[in-house]
């Protein structure tokens, strides 16, 4: 199959080129951007794409691809690292520059050049870079500029290389989609064979032939990602090898446990187990308020938790199945290249037991090369219905993170009220469906209020709400004011404990979606 070659260098989107590109259904794979190229080298490869990185390029250390990638004859796109880093390692210079071009940006194109074949000369990109192309290398031009004059993408004049400075896979960006397929289609030549029936396809022999008979265990939380995992290895793997877990945390919404036991038995599973842990959750949070350890603490209780119920369960050399996505290894760090920061930890992720499990080489994420609405898409071809591939996203920690400061008992309950309350009338408006993600915060804070003639001291509640496509950009909803005031009245009209309600306006980024 035509493939084309992602190089990683750390950079938060680089599974959104690949994302955009299957969107072309043109087959991708992302290999360390340092990786030796015929170490990195892909069957059917038909071009190679730089992605971008936290890193300067001129810092020590900085990540840099083998030369041979620049010589091997096949087309290059380096897109704002990527492209800093093939002007640097062409004898051209790159500089810092006075202030950061961040965010929306106007693009106007100035030549004919084959990457912008069918785009206006004039559209609105997306930037996020503090360093900029200040002299292109020899054989270079410029063939696009922002705005501000700065170079926006520049074209070798003999050899196939390109680079933008702006990341045309954001969604954010427009036509960005149209030039990654300019490059991957037009210059590359790739034949668009990819699909998500392709994905299950090789997706389940590759399960098969890992597993073999052994026994895999889904820690399941009912959410969209841990359901259509549990989807994909029921539909891979003999049933009754496959064992769902379900552990009520203590931490999930408002009658969310009912509701995650009704999905999993509609799956057809053959073993699937719940267990009332909130408890233990409860307790082991006790007194503690830092997002991290929380995520830590949740995360490790996980599976101690679970491997309690495999000794009861009589399991041997199991594997663990979890329904963890790109965004989680990527913003725990964990991309595939070795450069990646951390945003915040995810539990599933990043926790010191499941990184035991993984380097026994015992963990199955079947997901892991997906993006949300990827995870969405790929449930419906496995048959899910609506109803459980439509719900909105839900942290693994659950109301761990949506309560800020010290999680405790009735201030989970305060937020399961709030929120049900709030996806109710996201609902009776018809808006539930208009928006990605939407839940309620609750924020270490009360206030003074008035109820009739008595003098109230609430909490406070943030309310969330997101407009995105993948998770890894995102702009707030644009409620009509009155339906933010409505929806405010109901929230302190019907939980006595809240006095007041505001609303988040943050976009993705500079903010996460979720507050911790």
């Amino acid at each position: 199959m035509d493939t084309i070659l992602i190089l990683d260098y750390g950079s938060q989107y680089t599974q959104l080129i690949a994302r955009r590109l299957r969107e072309r259904s043109v087959y991708t794979e992302i290999r360390p951007g340092d990786l030796p190229l015929d170490r990195a080298r892909v069957p059917g490869m038909k071009g190679v794409i730089l992605s971008g990185s936290p890193w300067s390029c001129y810092e020590d250390g900085a990540p840099a691809p083998d030369r041979a990638v620049y010589d091997c004859g096949l087309p290059v796109l380096g897109i704002c690292y990527g492209a800093q880093r093939m002007t640097l390692d062409h004898g051209g210079l790159v500089s810092a520059l006075p202030e950061r071009e961040y965010g929306r940006r106007d693009v106007f194109v100035e030549s004919d050049d084959p990457l912008f074949e069918g785009l206006p000369r004039r559209f609105s990109s997306w930037m996020s870079h503090g360093d900029s192309i200040e002299k292109p290398a020899n054989g270079f031009v410029v063939t696009a500029r922002t705005d501000g004059g700065i170079p926006a993408a520049i074209a070798h004049e003999s050899l196939p290389l390109w680079g933008v400075q702006f990341h045309p896979e954001v969604a954010h960006c427009e036509h960005g989609s149209e030039l990654l397929a300019n490059f991957a289609v037009g210059i590359c030549g790739c034949d668009a064979e990819w699909s998500m029936a392709r994905y299950i396809e090789d997706e389940s022999a590759a399960l098969k032939e890992r597993v073999g008979d052994a026994d895999v265990l889904l820690l399941i939380s009912g959410g969209v990602d841990s359901t259509v995992a549990g989807a994909l290895l029921l539909r891979a793997l003999k049933p009754e090898r496959v064992h769902l877990l379900y552990i009520d945390t203590g931490l999930m919404r408002a009658r969310e446990s009912d509701e995650v036991m009704r999905t999993l038995s509609s799956l057809g599973a053959a073993n699937v187990r719940r267990l009332d842990s909130g408890d233990e959750f409860l307790s082991a949070l006790s007194g503690v308020d830092d997002p991290e350890r929380k995520r830590a603490i949740i995360g490790d209780l996980f599976i101690t938790v679970q491997e309690r119920a495999v000794e009861e369960l009589g399991l041997g050399d199991y594997f663990l199945a979890q329904g963890t996505l790109y965004t989680d290894l990527i913003e725990s760090g964990k991309g595939v290249g070795s450069k990646a920061h951390v945003i915040k930890s995810h539990h599933n992720v990043r926790s010191p037991l499941v990184e035991r499990k993984r380097a026994e080489g015992r963990v199955i994420e079947p997901l892991d090369r997906l993006y949300k609405d990827e995870v969405r898409a790929l449930g419906r071809e496995l048959g899910l219905p609506d109803s459980v591939v439509g719900r909105h996203p839900f942290p693994g920690p659950g109301l761990g993170v949506r309560v800020l400061g010290e999680v405790t008992r009735d201030k989970c309950d305060i937020l399961r009220e709030a929120d049900d309350e709030y996806l109710k009338q996201l609902r009776e408006r018809g808006l539930y469906d208009k928006i990605w993600q939407a839940f309620c915060v609750l924020l270490p804070v009360r206030s003074v209020g008035v109820a009739g003639d008595v003098r109230t001291y609430g909490w406070t509640v943030a309310l969330r709400a997101v407009a995105s496509s993948d998770g890894m950009t995102a702009d707030v909803f644009d409620f009509d004011m009155k339906d933010l005031r409505d929806i405010s009245a109901a929230i302190t009209n019907r939980v006595k404990q809240v006095g007041r309600v505001v609303y988040d306006v943050s976009s993705k980024p500079p903010a996460t979606i979720e507050w911790e």
